[in-house]
């Protein structure tokens, strides 16, 4: 498998989330992850093979070895009579974690070539058009005949129809024949559709030592010494996807760039002698699978192999690979090719262009116009940047992000603004280390990467194209400062919100230690938190606990360590397993107050399942239950966050706050993806929430215009989406975000673009305030969550004329 880490699937724009998986079709139980059949060829022998004997190919997509002891593959002809039966070829051995396994079948009259030294051999004649291959466990006879029959088998690990087989997962594979197989693609994807998962093409044996048909591998007597016709342009072509898709080529030369030894391994080649058409790429990407690539940058090579798009997933672009490769090294310690400049005059202003939601693949590259063409048409080239900004710290993998364009949309404190739909950043590029740079360095939002950084162009689902560094610039610290904000005066009520990332009672010290430090220090201490991402007491155990005291009371306990109050909290525990977040960890919005400076109202009946309301009084409005949640029944919720609903006392007043946390962004399509525009189909479900709240505020100030509302949380969506219109519709609701110079608009960094989707809104009767971000997470790469937390202090007993104000 090419993706060599857990990560989230990229979004449109915003936040990384983990999805669940897809519903699967109804045919196959369950897709394997591991050991597939990733070939399957029935015309070896036949008239025009080139091939001697029929194969199929196993691989594993899994992270370990997979054991084919008391293994089987069978085969039953396509249209099975009453009297056909499976025949069942023995296997022994093992497939390594990305290898490959052969079992050679019966061999005919025809063909010219041997297959590579199979791994177990059978002598099923196997059809050339039409058939049907299983992976059992065992080596007993499946006696099924249907499509149907055989998905009940659960002896099956992987089953494979080809032509007009009857018996398959989902349609049939077409296009199998005398001179064609049917295989996967690199990823190795099983969907349980034959057809989706498979495709027909030049027959591409491979054992278990990574032998090919016709060599073996490097100075093989089978591989070529002079260059063959096609040459790296050839490959890559004026579109996304090579011409030479799923074709073999023979001789392909260039000089090695760069080596890959971990996760996806393998190599680039870059052609010394380009040609005139700026849309193709002069570099390529061969991908070696389990096997360490055995060349040196430098080397002059010939790379025989089959082309293949490969799809980091369903959403992205794909990266152009010559794999099942053999390489011949001519020469070794040549001079690289001259690394293409990337800079603010080089890089387009334009994003990418518009398929109108469809697939950009087959549009012309257009590299003067559209930042994405030009980066596809340099894909496996060498580039060079210089003097990079840091806009996205250091992460856990390796990465930092950094912009080519120092003018573009720069905030206060040195990232890139994210500030709409249709103006995306096209300086942002990421930037990680290859061998010998070393490791890029720790680096915060602003620091600089000085002087060159050279490396090769990639692409991957982590945030698109990416440079893949031979050669790192030294890092210029310019001190981030993580920010405190102002003590509230006696007379403001101050409200923050804080997202604290999936906290719970069996953490570490430390982290209870750094977010009670944000909340006692750099948030100074506020009168209510509403918090966000709290979990149950046991966190991602999954065993019916649903209350939070111990996760609270520990944090509450670091708070007063670290200089702050004592809290006392409300909330209103979750039903087990209904509010979505990580499984088993029930996470909910708490609210925190300091019972010194701040009254709770308790009004009994508020519990996960009741709907609170807005009640009319001759004193005003007070809630039917509080604490209290939203209209917890709507459809609006399913597997959400439901929001919490709190009547406070401040200086005789009531406040009315409203902790929300909003559904994620999974699933939206990435920025940096095949479809153009991307869909944001997430969005529906928090504009319904969004909805439902703005319809609980308008209830609130029905029953009392002047009534004081904060609604504040992780909106999971920007100032200028559907959502946050959704929640302002009527004008009952201010995004106080919004009153801020626009170079301070931001709370989250995602992918180098910084970004709010953290919110705090007021009502019109929230007359004087003073709103800040306090920036202490988001920009840094030693962070306690991604969030930053924001605060707004309020004065509650303004006049009716009093001024708005922003920090």
């Amino acid at each position: 498998m090419h993706i060599s880490r857990p990560r989230s699937v990229l979004l449109a724009g915003a936040v990384a989330v983990t999805l669940s998986a897809t519903a699967l079709p109804a045919a196959f139980a369950a897709p394997s992850s591991t050991a597939v059949i990733s070939e399957v060829y029935g015309g070896g022998g036949n008239s025009g093979a080139t091939l001697t004997r029929d194969f199929i190919e196993l691989a594993n997509a899994g992270s370990a070895a997979y054991d084919l002891s008391d293994f089987s593959v069978q085969y039953l002809p396509g249209a099975p009579s009453a009297g056909s039966l499976w025949q069942v070829s023995a296997l022994t051995g093992s497939v390594a974690p990305g290898g490959r396994y052969l079992i050679a079948q019966a061999a005919g009259t025809g063909g010219t070539v041997a297959l590579p030294t199979p791994d177990a051999t059978g002598t099923v004649a196997m059809s050339a058009a039409s058939g049907t291959v299983a992976l059992v466990s065992g080596t007993t006879p499946l006696t099924c005949k249907t499509a149907a029959d055989c998905a009940a088998e659960t002896r099956v690990v992987d089953l494979v129809g080809y032509g007009s087989a009857v018996v398959r997962e989902g349609s049939p594979v077409t296009g199998a024949s005398a001179t064609a197989s049917v295989a996967r693609g690199t990823s190795l994807a099983d969907t349980d559709d034959n057809a989706a998962d498979l495709t027909a093409g030049a027959p591409t044996p491979v054992n278990t030592a990574g032998e090919t048909s016709g060599g073996t591998g490097p100075g093989d007597p089978g591989d070529p010494t002079e260059p063959g016709t096609v040459r790296v342009h050839d490959i890559q072509g004026t579109t996304r996807v090579s011409p030479l898709n799923g074709q073999s080529v023979t001789g392909v030369p260039g000089i090695v760039t760069g080596v890959r030894t971990s996760g996806s391994r393998g190599f680039w080649i870059q052609d010394a002698t380009p040609d005139a058409d700026a849309r193709t790429a002069e570099g390529v990407f061969v991908y070696t699978g389990s096997a360490a690539p055995a060349v040196a940058v430098g080397d002059s090579v010939l790379v025989s192999g089959k082309v293949d798009e490969y799809y980091p997933s369903t959403t992205t672009q794909s990266i152009t690979e010559i794999t099942a490769p053999r390489t011949t090294v001519l020469s070794s310690g040549n001079t690289l090719p001259a690394p293409v400049v990337l800079d603010a005059a080089s890089v387009p202003g334009a994003y990418v262009p518009s398929a109108g939601g469809g697939s950009i693949d087959a549009l012309a590259l257009d590299p003067a116009t559209y930042a994405l063409d030009l980066y596809e048409s340099l894909e496996g080239t060498r580039v060079r940047i210089a003097d990079n900004r840091v806009t996205g710290a250091t992460t856990a993998y390796g990465e930092v992000w950094v912009t080519v364009k120092p003018d573009e949309n720069p905030t206060r404190r040195g990232g890139t603004l994210y500030s709409s739909y249709t103006d995306q950043n096209t300086g942002r590029i990421k930037v990680m280390s290859l061998d010998p740079a070393g490791p890029v360095p720790t680096a915060n939002v602003g620091d600089v990467l000085s002087g060159a950084t050279t490396g090769v162009m990639d692409y991957d689902s982590f945030g698109g194209y990416s440079l893949q560094a031979t050669e790192l610039g030294t890092l210029t610290d310019h001190h981030l400062k993580r920010e405190v904000t102002r003590k509230q005066k006696s007379k403001e009520l101050a409200v923050a919100t804080y997202n604290v990332e999936n906290l719970d009672a069996l953490d570490e010290q430390a982290k209870f230690d750094t977010l009670a430090a944000g909340i006692a220090v750099n948030l100074s201490s506020p009168d209510i938190v509403s918090l966000e991402e709290i979990q149950d007491d046991n966190g991602a155990v999954n065993d019916g606990t649903v209350g939070s005291e111990a996760t609270l009371k520990r944090f509450t306990d670091a708070i007063v360590a670290a200089g702050g109050p004592r809290y006392a909290w409300r909330y209103i525990a979750p039903e087990d397993g209904k509010d979505g977040g990580e499984p088993g960890g029930n996470i909910r919005n708490v609210f925190l107050f300091n019972p010194k400076r701040v009254d709770f109202v308790d009004h009994p009946g508020g519990d996960a399942t009741t709907a609170v309301t807005a009640v009319k009084t001759k004193k005003g409005v007070t809630l039917s239950a509080s604490p209290g949640r939203i209209d917890p029944a709507s459809d609006a919720w399913d597997d959400s966050r439901k929001p919490l609903v709190g009547e406070f006392r401040f200086h005789g007043k009531a406040v009315f706050v409203i902790g929300n946390h909003f559904a994620s962004k999974g699933g939206d399509q990435p920025l940096h993806g095949r479809y153009q525009e991307p869909t944001r189909s997430s969005e529906t479900k928090r504009v319904k929430q969004a909805t439902e709240v703005n319809t609980f505020v308008k209830s609130l100030l029905a029953a009392d215009r002047s009534a004081q509302v904060i609604t504040l949380g992780d909106l999971n969506d920007f100032a200028f989406s559907p959502t946050v219109g959704a929640l302002t519709e009527g004008k009952v609701l201010k995004p106080l975000i919004t009153t801020l110079p626009k170079n301070e608009q931001y709370s989250y960094v995602y992918e180098g673009n910084s970004q709010t989707l953290d919110h705090i809104l007021t009502s019109p009767g929230v007359r004087r305030f003073d709103y800040d971000v306090v920036h202490i997470n988001a920009e840094f790469a030693d962070q306690a969550s991604d969030h930053d937390p924001q605060i707004v202090r309020v004065d509650v007993n303004a006049p009716a004329h009093g001024h708005h104000g922003h920090h």
